[in-house]
């Protein structure tokens, strides 16, 4: 499925889409951790919740949990939350 990529993490993956596999979204971040290696824990905290600063669409819908299912056709994004003052 193809994985779109927010900027800041574009140094892990060197472009703005990627393809990637997994039946759920986190089988699809450790999919992405293996060919991208330190991808994942910028996107997921210790104990494997999704960061607050992370939103993940799955063919345009806000997702909220790792274990969300998947399909090969599914489109996800990836968007990194801007926060300050």
């Amino acid at each position: 499925m193809k994985v779109l990529i927010p900027s800041p993490l574009r140094p892990y993956t060197k472009r703005r889409e990627v393809d990637a596999e997994g039946a759920t979204l986190d089988g699809l971040l450790r999919d992405l951790d293996r060919r991208f290696p330190g991808l994942r824990f910028r996107i997921v905290d210790e104990q494997d919740r999704l960061r607050a600063h992370m939103r993940f669409f799955v063919n345009g819908r806000q997702v909220f949990a790792v274990n969300h299912p998947l399909g090969a056709t599914d489109r996800v994004q990836l968007v990194q939350a801007l926060s300050g003052g």
